[in-house]
């Protein structure tokens, strides 16, 4: 970027040259995000990537992690779009609706990296603001996904739905870094004697939502107060 560019980034005021610069940052995370974990990207490195010094990136996000969980947010929201249009049928067997949710995870592993790192790493060092922003907007996502499900699968109950969004993400974040190993952990468990340790992310995580969901309609969803709403 060069040093008038620079400056013309620097001295954006309007809405909408605000929100521009946001999502060149944006983009920016997302891109190294393909080439390196997120405990690697620091905010160093995100600016040089930008073509910012960080002074002028934290105008924008008020640190690495505020980056991310924005960033986390827009996939979120860019996922829950296309899951609308590709989920089955309404009254299509849960099991169906269930596949598809793993199925639709699985083709976003940006998604489910933030995930991941959302409780360890990305609620960390950000305001009490950021925070609360995020997981107002990140309740408005559940909602949003719970309806989906509940549409497919009428017999689940609205709270049942909810519940089943919230530990949806739990289930993501857990299983995902176990499905995505190391190289190291990649050589020692070819091992034949290992081979029940290896993860298959979509065909677990589905049958993880289906028994979930076969809970969920035989006994009643957890208060809105549960712990497992993240």
């Amino acid at each position: 970027m060069s040093q008038t560019e620079s400056t013309a980034f620097q001295r954006a005021r309007r809405p909408e040259q605000v929100e521009m610069r946001k999502q060149t940052i944006l983009d920016a995370a997302e891109a190294l995000l393909g080439e390196m974990p997120i405990a690697d990207i620091s905010l160093r490195e995100l600016s040089r990537r930008v073509g910012l010094s960080k002074t002028n990136v934290v105008r924008y996000f008020e640190t690495r992690e505020a980056v991310f969980l924005e960033l986390l947010r827009r996939s979120q929201q860019a996922w829950l779009d296309t899951l609308e249009r590709d989920l089955p049928a309404r009254s299509a067997p849960h099991h169906v609706v269930c596949s598809a949710i793993a199925a639709s995870l699985a083709q976003r592993p940006l998604l489910c990296e933030l995930w991941s790192a959302l409780a360890t790493v990305l609620e960390r060092n950000v305001s009490v603001e950021s925070v609360r922003a995020f997981k107002l907007s990140n309740l408005e996502a559940q909602v949003r996904f719970a309806g989906l499900v509940s549409d497919r699968v009428p017999e689940l109950e609205d709270d049942a739905a909810r519940e089943l969004a919230a530990l949806c993400t739990v289930a993501v974040a857990g299983l995902w870094p176990f499905a995505n190993p190391s190289p190291t952990v990649l050589t020692a468990t070819e091992d034949p004697r290992l081979a029940g340790s290896r993860i298959d992310f979509a065909t677990t995580l589905s049958r993880h939502l289906d028994l979930l969901v076969t809970g969920l309609l035989h006994h009643p969803a957890a208060s809105p107060t549960s712990p497992s709403r993240h």
